[in-house]
């Protein structure tokens, strides 16, 4: 068990590290795995996973079948609204404690049912058994800016709930910089996640 952890770890080190990200962080967010899981989950069964935020305004005639298919995963509270005007945010949060299987499907519906999937929030600020979709609540120091690639990462086929989540926080940690009145200051909101999850109920 030990051993096959240790091998686990080896191989996200290389697959991160080939893709240019500085070893540091990568051993960082591998290393806070292990404090979040020293604060055990409820499984879903016993605390279902709340889905809130907003669906486009171009599916608001059939609101009702869109809101039902992101509840058919099972073990899950749908209160999605439609969006009032414009695009929906393009932004995603995943809590710590949203089994793969069920974070995937979200987000494969948050795809085609919202703007896009183009943001990630930190953990830090999101409530365990929380997902929001084009939620607007976070402001850009909260949450990093991901490409298409890395939002096919987050749903490869069999990732497990650990490797989800570390892939997530890798992909969610916010630039050290961010721009206040022409200057690039640093970013206050770049700690690492703690066990402690924040946001919707």
């Amino acid at each position: 068990m030990i051993q096959n952890k240790k091998d686990r770890i080896k191989q996200l080190l290389k697959y991160f590290i080939g893709r240019g990200i500085p070893v540091f962080i990568v051993l960082g967010l591998i290393g806070t795995s292990t404090t979040f899981a020293e604060v055990k989950c409820e499984p879903v069964d016993k605390k279902r996973i709340k889905i809130e935020g907003y669906i486009s305004k171009t599916y608001r005639k059939k609101r009702k079948q869109v809101f039902k298919e992101f509840g058919e995963i099972g073990s899950t509270r749908v209160a999605l609204r439609v969006y009032p005007m414009g695009e929906t945010s393009k932004v995603i949060a995943v809590g710590r404690c949203v089994p793969a299987y069920i974070a995937q499907h979200i987000i494969r519906k948050s795809m085609q049912y919202s703007t896009g999937v183009e943001s990630l929030v930190q953990q830090q600020f999101i409530h365990t058994h929380w997902v929001g979709v084009g939620v607007t609540m976070f402001d850009e120091p909260s949450q990093q800016i991901v490409s298409t690639d890395q939002v096919q990462q987050l749903l490869k086929q069999d990732i497990s709930d650990e490797d989800f989540h570390i892939l997530y926080r890798m992909l969610s940690v916010p630039n050290e910089l961010v721009p206040y009145f022409g200057l690039q200051v640093p970013n206050v909101k770049t700690a690492h996640p703690t066990t402690t999850g924040r946001g919707a109920n």
